[in-house]
């Protein structure tokens, strides 16, 4: 593949990721190995991992969201959650559909504060992601145009598309 080719390829997947969800409508946890720390640094507790992420989630909100953003110069939804993984000590992959099918699977009606949500907005392949921060809602970065925010997983939009949820704390 040509290199014009192939980063032709690696924007397609990017816009994909996260940028094509439309606007929406007015017992301790065990280890998971592709969780790796990225310090030596100690990690919280079990128990306050959880709570740590929204934490650092919420300080995000209000950022602009920025397709292929990782920083807090902007964020897509993927970028969003490695950040504030990263941020909590953990290394996670990158995007939506990685970070998913990485993550120890953890059923709907279990999600603890710190738990990611994923959607599909086309019914097959993870193309969005978000932080669960309890009582039904969650943290994330939308799409173009909308900043970091909270959305609600009992209705609307994302109630429909939602597909599974996951852990790496």
């Amino acid at each position: 593949m040509r290199p014009r080719t192939a980063s032709l390829a690696a924007v397609a997947l990017l816009v994909a990721a996260c940028g094509s969800l439309p606007p929406r409508p007015a017992a301790v946890p065990a280890a998971v190995p592709d969780a790796t720390p990225v310090s030596d640094a100690p990690l919280p507790a079990h128990s306050d991992m959880g709570a740590a992420l929204v934490r650092i989630a919420v300080t995000l909100i209000g950022t602009r969201y920025q397709f292929g953003g990782a920083d807090e110069v902007g964020f897509d939804c993927s970028g969003l959650v490695l950040y504030v993984h990263e941020h909590a000590g953990l290394r996670i992959p990158r995007t939506a559909a990685a970070q998913q099918r990485a993550a120890r699977p953890v059923p709907l009606t279990e999600l603890a504060p710190g738990d990611l949500v994923f959607f599909s907005s086309h019914g097959q392949a993870v193309d969005h992601v978000g932080i669960y921060a309890g009582f039904g809602r969650f943290i994330h970065a939308p799409h173009a145009g909308v900043a970091v925010s909270y959305a609600e997983l009992t209705s609307g939009y994302y109630a429909r598309h939602l597909v599974s949820a996951g852990r790496y704390w």
